[in-house]
């Protein structure tokens, strides 16, 4: 018995030390969002887990309780001493990461981003819609809701988040080319990851600007906080709210009138991608021109950018059939 009881927990004992290096052994990958709670990065979130799970890695997300620069500093800095294998990030401020992301290289961590092209400090980026397109596609859709003509205004995230920024030139740039009776109040706001900034800002300008016919949001949040603004005011059907947005967060929004439309990318989809290139860059496989990336189809890199073109429009239409899918 006492022999039989002996070589019990020895084998307990090898079994748990094979757990333990199992687990230290599973690469660790750490993805950083803007913020914390919100739909939009719940999908995220979600995109993350099931393909890390699907193979075989430690995938995790991260979420800043505010759209603070310095958190996602804070974070990142945490994930360097982890020893995680790949960091990702989706940044508030390209510029203010820059130092971190390359500290993280130097320790030999790779790093990937997401909405922020051109990202130094990332050994890729990566894009489900390309800026001029999603921009110009909103801008169009805008046009085509107020007649071409009126005032209108542009939230962002954020006025240091690159690609929020990039989406809002192209819109205003292809609204100016193609309808001069229609003009931007002020420059941009940047309010559009806070639905109770967006709503304060959307209110004030709805009592400024009598003329006003619309809202360019990029940010998830943007719309919501506009919308319930124009709903407020009651000036459904008079002012025009568009931009990307989580449908099951703006489903009753957009059947009200209250949200117009607009495009997005599936966020549960880039979760995934994150992972996936996290997943071939651990294994040292190939990331060029030509290959078949699960997620973003065959690439084309420009730099260390990978721009795809998967625009989803959100409308009274699809908006069902995208909130029931989890977004």
């Amino acid at each position: 018995m006492r022999k039989l009881i002996v070589a019990a927990f020895a084998a307990s004992l090898s079994l748990a030390g094979a757990v333990a290096a199992l687990a230290q052994d599973t690469p660790k990958i750490g993805v950083v969002v803007k913020i914390g709670g919100i739909p939009w990065f719940n999908a995220m979130e979600a995109g993350i887990k099931e393909q890390g799970q699907k193979l075989g890695v430690d995938a995790f997300m991260v979420g800043p309780t505010s759209a603070d620069p310095a958190l996602q500093v804070r974070a990142i800095e945490d994930l360097i001493a982890q020893g995680v294998k790949v960091i990702g990030v989706v940044p508030n401020d390209a510029k203010v990461l820059e130092p971190v992301l390359t500290k993280a290289q130097a320790a030999g961590i790779k790093v990937i981003t997401h909405e922020s092209p051109s990202q130094k400090g990332a050994d890729w980026n990566f894009e489900l819609a390309s800026s001029t397109g999603f921009g110009e596609a909103h801008g169009k859709l805008l046009a085509e809701k107020t007649g071409g003509k009126g005032e209108y205004a542009v939230f962002v995230g954020s006025l240091t988040v690159p690609l929020h920024n990039a989406w809002a030139d192209a819109a205003i740039a292809y609204i100016k080319a193609n309808y001069p009776e229609m003009t931007l109040v002020g420059e941009r706001y940047g309010v559009a990851e806070d639905v109770d900034k967006s709503r304060s800002t959307a209110l004030d300008l709805i009592a400024a600007h009598p003329n006003l016919k619309g809202f360019l949001a990029f940010g998830s949040q943007g719309p919501i906080g506009a919308g319930r603004a124009v709903e407020e005011r009651r000036k459904t059907g008079e002012i025009f709210v568009l931009g990307p947005f989580s449908p099951g967060q703006g489903q009753k929004l957009i059947k009200s009138d209250a949200i117009s439309g607009g495009f997005m990318w599936n966020p549960k989809q880039a979760g995934e991608v994150f992972v996936t290139l996290a997943d071939r860059l651990i294994k040292g496989e190939s990331v060029k021109e030509g290959d078949d990336i699960p997620g973003l189809g065959v690439i084309k890199p420009e730099g260390n950018d990978i721009i795809v073109d998967q625009l989803l429009p959100i409308n009274k239409d699809t908006v069902d059939d995208l909130a029931a899918m989890g977004l």
